[in-house]
């Protein structure tokens, strides 16, 4: 649900309530070795405001929209009360895979970054094969290229992936049209394709779906505006669902979990176990993965995590201004 216009807080609430921080992360993910977000004491429980920093005004703003929602408005009822997770996989080399997954404990799916351009897709095979190692026969391998190949190119790779049991590829190529056409060319191996940034950075998230251009929808509370906006557009595509996380810190994960708890179906494991891949967090009691699930809870900010890692005043400074420029287009 979008907040009322009553319950909505003006600009000066959000920034009063506003901690802007900079974590350190285990691992290089996305080109980064910091994420940088902004945290707010909602009147009703913590919520976040993270969209990475090359995001404009007009996507933001619906991850603003989503921190409102969940920090000033009452959520929707929960399903269930803990989420099966999986361990993410950065575009590390072979040597380090079982390292990032032991920060996984319990997790029996591994999503499995591919199509870095600095890398290779011999690289990516060599990766895939060693997490396939790790897990043994039983264990579950997504593999996700951010949209990182053409047609061709994925064709191509899903080829030489496919022998290691994948249980889907994420948005391997960048538009609809694109997996409409991949879909179409190896539906003969029975590799599904997930589709994210098609549902999350499109102006119609619901495109995807209409088009036939992919098996399962990839969603993330944030970008999408909320946990209740995110539920209307999961129920309107009659796709299965994944529900995934940006690299959020607990509070965002938070969301995320209650986003995965209201889900009628939810049949796998959901990229929520990312607080494993930052090297400190926000609360004394991070949602890490336990037993390869994290709980659907609120979480209690530290003030002293806060002030260990509060961001700079200039980048400080900057993130009060996105929030002003984004509150305004709400």
């Amino acid at each position: 649900m979008d907040p009322t216009a009553a319950s909505k807080p003006g600009t000066e609430d959000l920034l009063a309530s506003a901690h802007v921080v900079s974590l350190p992360l285990a691992t290089r993910f996305r080109g980064i070795t910091t994420r940088e977000a902004v945290v707010f004491d909602g009147p009703l429980r913590a919520t976040e405001f993270s969209p990475f920093v090359e995001y404009n005004d007009t996507e933001a703003a619906a991850w603003l929209r989503a921190a409102i929602d969940f920090g000033w408005v009452e959520q929707t009822a929960v399903l269930r009360d803990s989420i099966r997770v999986n361990a993410t996989v950065p575009a590390v080399a072979t040597a380090d895979v079982e390292s990032v997954l032991a920060r996984f404990p319990g997790c029996r799916t591994a999503k499995v970054k591919v199509a870095e351009a600095s890398q290779s897709r011999a690289d990516d095979v060599a990766r895939v094969a060693e997490v396939r190692r790790v897990l043994g026969p039983e264990g579950r391998i997504r593999v996700d290229a951010n949209g990182g190949w053409n047609v061709d190119e994925a064709e191509h790779a899903i080829r030489e992936l496919a022998p290691f049991d994948l249980e889907y590829v994420e948005q391997p190529c960048a538009s609809v049209d694109e997996l409409v056409e991949l879909r179409a060319r190896i539906g003969w191996m029975g590799v599904p394709i997930a589709a994210d940034e098609s549902v999350r950075k499109a102006d119609d998230p619901l495109a995807v779906a209409r088009a036939g251009a992919a098996d399962v929808l990839v969603v993330k509370a944030q970008p999408l505006g909320g946990v209740g906006r995110a539920l209307e557009i999961l129920a309107a595509s009659g796709l299965p669902v994944v529900v995934s996380s940006a690299l959020d810190t607990s509070v965002g994960l938070s969301m995320g979990a209650r986003l995965a708890a209201a889900v009628p179906d939810l049949d796998f494991d959901c990229g929520l176990g990312t607080a494993a891949l930052l090297a400190a967090d926000l609360t004394d009691d991070p949602l890490l993965p336990v037993d390869g699930a994290i709980p659907v809870r609120d979480v209690v900010l530290s003030p002293a995590l806060l002030e260990r890692h509060a961001a700079s005043p200039e980048r400080t400074a900057w993130w009060h201004e996105r929030i002003t420029r984004t509150h305004a287009l709400l």
